[in-house]
């Protein structure tokens, strides 16, 4: 089964040959001429998974690669060092030895895809990752609303930068979008380029909160002429989270802005997103839409905690046939 699919460590994307997406100059066009079908978008996505059948090895191989694209989080106002340095120990064996020994690929080196935190604790997850290669993520720009002055949010960026985070997940301000101010959108992501340095801008769209499709589609453009490494669908703090009609949107808005610029643009589905066979459903979008580059930590991570936990239960189930309790498989 290890050879069904590649699972690589996370590392730089310079180190898998992917240039960083620059940006581009800020030109209106690109935004006032998308138009969404919200049916044909809807009429997609429910067939989405219905495609393809995984089974059996394939499906164990199938889950195995969704943990590798696992941003691991815990973003809860009762966070505690023990409970992230718990969750920085799960994301550097995700998967039982037992349980991957089972299926024969015990000397796979998995890892979770990153460890994403608020800013007080990047020090202690990067300090308990130590030289295991995994990133530190950090929420930014006065996650999860948004609604500080922006000198605070650029600051956030580089205090979060100067700690050690690798990646920064930033929130755009959702009434620019809902008062159609496209460029200051832009303006304010080409300033959290600029603060994040070398480290990864990871731009979160807030989907369930910007009214329609269309505007889900603007936003993800803006945010790649901007130089976005990364589009996000949510927070997880919204009622309505990552959903495959926001995400075929959003991977159809990377495709086209590969072809224009040849820049690949990471996806980032979050929130919502805790059952393996979601996962499986995700990986299926990206692989059809996107092809197997985005079937790659450096280009699709999961924002999730719960995931984990299931996709353990499944593999579990693949060897023994049944399913066990929920707390044989603790993520923190």
């Amino acid at each position: 089964m290890s050879n069904v699919f590649s699972l690589k460590q996370p590392g730089s994307v310079e180190d898998r040959g992917l240039e960083r997406n620059p940006g581009m100059p800020w030109s209106p066009e690109f935004v006032s001429r998308i138009r969404i079908n919200r049916s044909a978008v809807e009429r997609r996505a429910a067939t989405m998974a219905k495609r393809r059948s995984v089974k059996k090895d394939y499906q164990s191989a199938w889950l195995l690669k969704a943990v590798s694209c696992i941003d691991l989080t815990t973003l809860a106002g009762d966070d505690t060092p023990g409970r992230v340095r718990r969750l920085c120990q799960k994301a550097m064996r995700p998967v039982r030895r037992d349980i991957l020994d089972g299926l024969g690929v015990g000397d796979l080196a998995l890892t979770t895809g990153a460890v994403c935190v608020y800013h007080n604790f990047i020090a202690t997850a990067v300090k308990e990752l130590g030289d295991s290669g995994i990133p530190v993520a950090a929420v930014s720009t006065g996650f999860p609303a948004g609604q500080i002055p922006l000198p605070l949010k650029i600051a956030q960026i580089r205090e979060s930068v100067r700690a050690g985070a690798a990646e920064i997940d930033i929130v755009i301000s959702r009434s620019a979008v809902l008062t159609g101010d496209w460029e200051r959108i832009y303006n304010e992501v080409r300033a959290y380029r600029e603060a994040c340095g070398e480290a990864h801008v990871k731009a979160i769209l807030a989907t369930g909160e910007l009214g329609t499709l269309a505007n889900v589609a603007k936003a993800s453009w803006v945010c790649m002429m901007a130089g976005a490494d990364f589009i996000k669908t949510s927070t997880g703090k919204e009622s309505v989270n990552a959903t495959l009609p926001f995400s075929l949107v959003m991977v159809r808005a990377i495709r086209e802005y590969h072809r224009l610029t040849g820049y690949k643009v990471g996806y980032k589905p979050a929130g919502g997103i805790g059952k393996a066979k979601d996962a499986i459903a995700y990986l299926i979008l990206m692989k059809e839409e996107l092809g197997n580059d985005w079937l790659d930590p450096h280009l699709f991570r999961f924002g999730a905690s719960s995931l984990l936990a299931d996709i353990e239960r499944q593999l579990e189930h693949r060897l023994t046939g049944s399913y066990s309790a929920s707390f044989r498989h603790p993520v923190g």
